[in-house]
């Protein structure tokens, strides 16, 4: 797989919801933290703000524009943000996925919105490597993101047998594609996102994923890339914001820990696999990447994916 897509299948997101709002008038609403889950909003007639706590300036959103927040935390959406927000529980209903829900008699403004519960105690971890607010305007070469949304509206507004499953597909699709447009669009910055964006440190990261347990140096992921030893560690510590091997070792425990939180694998077996010829150096890798040893972080990785499971 490609590192995107490595990312998102340890986070593991399982659509929780998705609904529409359809809107008329005035109205702000708050909306609560969603830990451990992502956010994913497509807008399709009218506009309004989105605020997110400990972000300083406000979105506008517009007809055509998509929206991701990874980072779940309280968010606002406004008409107008000199408005005293309602709560979010207030105006929806104990929600029931692929509804729609209807603010002043709706028509001026509709939005589709999803939202991805994340498996597994690791999930803090890769949501970090992602902006608060993702925003994408309505631009040319959107056309399977328009698609996927429309398609959402259609099983919402006109329910046909078997419209549930086809709503979640469709919101994973928005996911991914939302995603992929974001990361097309990047020029420049710092973050794992800009680096993947980027030719020659892409290459090495996907390198790095592609063999996690090959015993990867400085000049082979630097001959990857196509260039000189000094100028790759300076660039890839400037765009990731850690060293290259700090990177690999990262990916390694990820890696690792979704393995020990479901596959019942031996913490030996996988140390191996990870290019790790002794269990003593994998263990002192993964506490200080990690927090805590292997074993300690598998039983309270179970935990947490069999709570999350049964929410």
């Amino acid at each position: 797989m490609d590192p995107l897509s490595d990312v998102l299948s340890l986070l593991k997101p399982r659509n929780h919801m998705a609904a529409a709002f359809d809107a008329a008038g005035e109205w702000s609403i708050q909306f609560v933290d969603q830990q451990h889950s992502i956010k994913c909003g497509a807008v399709a007639n009218g506009r309004c703000w989105l605020t997110v706590e400990g972000v300083a300036a406000p979105v506008l959103l517009d007809t055509g524009d998509c929206f991701l927040l990874p980072a779940g935390r309280p968010f606002r959406m406004a008409t107008d943000l000199g408005l005293a927000p309602v709560e979010a529980r207030q105006i929806f209903p104990p929600a029931r996925s692929g509804g729609i829900v209807t603010r002043n008699g709706g028509g001026e403004f509709f939005l589709v919105s999803a939202r991805f519960m994340l498996e597994g105690a690791h999930a803090g971890i890769l949501l970090g490597l992602l902006p608060p607010i993702i925003h994408i305007r309505d631009a040319a070469g959107q056309a399977a993101l328009r698609w996927s949304v429309e398609r959402m509206i259609e099983e919402m507004r006109d329910p046909q047998p078997g419209g549930f499953l086809l709503v979640r597909h469709h919101a994973h699709m928005v996911l991914l594609q939302a995603l992929r447009l974001h990361l097309s669009a990047l020029a420049g910055g710092v973050g794992w996102l800009f680096a993947l964006g980027d030719r020659q440190i892409g290459t090495a990261i996907a390198a790095i994923h592609g063999d996690p347990a090959r015993r990867w140096t400085l000049p082979d992921l630097a001959a990857v890339s196509g260039m000189s030893r000094s100028a790759f560690a300076l660039r890839f510590k400037e765009m990731v914001g850690s060293s290259p091997m700090e990177y690999l070792t990262r990916w390694r425990m990820l890696l690792a820990g979704d393995r020990l939180a479901n596959s019942g694998d031996a913490v030996s077996s996988i140390a191996l696999s990870l290019g790790y010829e002794s269990e003593s150096a994998f263990s002192t890798a993964f506490k200080r990447v990690m927090g805590c040893p292997p074993r300690s972080y598998a039983r309270r990785g179970r935990s947490s994916t069999a709570s999350l499971r049964g929410s």
